[in-house]
């Protein structure tokens, strides 16, 4: 039976305020991303490549753990999803670019 007891409320999950400063609130635009990975982390990797441009920039890097990307996965899917039923189908014209030379510096 569980504990009704009314000095003993059931925990309530802690709550996380966010900050977001302006200068991240704009945001950056990428159109490529290369994803890294060893036994311990994931590297994610947003570019920016230029039409008829042979450099292209990362613009930003994030690390993070093999248990966050699984659930970043699985929360970008649930997104597509609710958006495809709203928008339609998000169709790729093209395969994306094949740029596993790409030298970062």
């Amino acid at each position: 039976m569980a504990d009704s007891n009314p000095a003993n409320p059931p925990a309530q999950p802690a709550q996380i305020q966010i900050a977001l400063d302006e200068e991240t609130a704009q945001g950056i635009y990428a159109n490529l991303a290369m994803i890294t990975h060893g036994d311990s982390e994931f590297t994610l990797d947003f570019i920016y490549v230029q039409p008829h441009q042979p450099k292209a920039k990362v613009r930003a890097r994030i690390i993070t753990s093999p248990q966050h990307v699984k659930r970043l996965l699985a929360v970008m899917q649930d997104n597509i999803a609710r958006y495809e039923a709203k928008f339609g189908t998000i169709r790729q014209s093209e395969p994306p670019p094949n740029v596993p030379n790409l030298p970062v510096h």
